[in-house]
């Protein structure tokens, strides 16, 4: 009877703690399909009384939502990709190769997880300045290419695969390319999920190195794009909630398609340091 009452309990704490983080999104979905008057109402309504799709067509007219929709997806996409190759073969070196100083520069790289982002935002923007790379992919793209989170990452997964495995493939002439694509990354696909998922949204959400580096629509992403419609319609909450709404489809949709490979990644990479 307690084990039932204690069940019963933990499962009403959950659906609140569920209740708590699926309400914002609710209401942004919610709130962008509300007429103007509707969504300035106090106190403001959860459900809207008529589908008001014009939201949508009003935000394409306001600003530049689907360029800046485009920059963002190509964006994260390519940072995403260089990503998994830089973190793989960096995690497969510290992992599985023997050489000189590898513990010290493996110290070195993780390390450089403890240094906020905005203190190396100057000398990154003073960098692509002195390149050239104002206002172009280059700038946006470039400096996200590596990442000391996925090297740290990956490198935990590669240190569960078998070491019989990989001695089993020495021996039948397998060198380490070769076993890295044939047997690594085939077994890696938790983890790889895990990171490609991670930096999809890292890049998707940036804002401020995108708004510091860019100067014209052509280049925007969409953090700004909802920043500028915010600015343009600061009493207009239905056409913001739309805005924000269209942002988040994909996060949403790239979420939930790798979200058992999160799950599974981010579980297994623990286990072992």
């Amino acid at each position: 009877m307690r084990r039932r009452l204690f069940a019963a309990v933990l499962y009403v704490v959950l659906a609140l703690c569920a209740l708590a983080v699926l309400y914002p999104i609710l209401y942004t979905f919610s709130t962008s399909l509300m007429t103007p008057g509707e969504a300035s109402e106090y106190p403001p309504h959860v459900v809207p009384h008529h589908l008001y799709l014009r939201n949508f067509v009003d935000v394409f007219h306001l600003v530049p939502i689907g360029a800046f929709i485009g920059n963002t997806f190509l964006v994260s996409i390519v940072v995403m990709l260089g990503q998994l190759v830089t973190s793989s073969l960096a995690a497969y070196a510290f992992a599985r190769m023997n050489f000189m100083g590898k513990n010290l520069l493996f110290a070195l790289f993780m390390a450089t997880m403890m240094i906020p982002w905005e203190v190396t935002m100057i000398p990154n923007y003073l960098t692509v300045r002195g390149w050239g790379w104002l206002d172009s992919y280059p700038g946006l793209i470039v400096p996200f290419l590596a990442a000391s989170f996925g090297t740290f990452l990956l490198r935990q997964f590669f240190l569960q695969l078998s070491a019989e495995l990989f001695e089993a493939a020495r021996m039948d002439g397998c060198g380490h390319v070769r076993f890295f694509l044939s047997h690594v990354l085939p077994l890696s696909r938790p983890a790889l999920g895990t990171l490609a998922v991670y930096s999809f949204l890292q890049m998707w959400n940036a804002y401020l190195w995108p708004l510091l580096i860019t100067n014209t629509d052509k280049m925007r992403t969409v953090q700004i794009g909802i920043a500028m419609l915010q600015h343009q319609e600061t009493t207009a909450w239905n056409l913001v909630f739309a805005g924000i709404a269209l942002v988040l489809l994909p996060s949403l949709l790239m979420l939930a398609l790798g979200l058992k490979q999160l799950v599974r990644g981010m579980t297994v990479g623990a286990l072992k340091g």
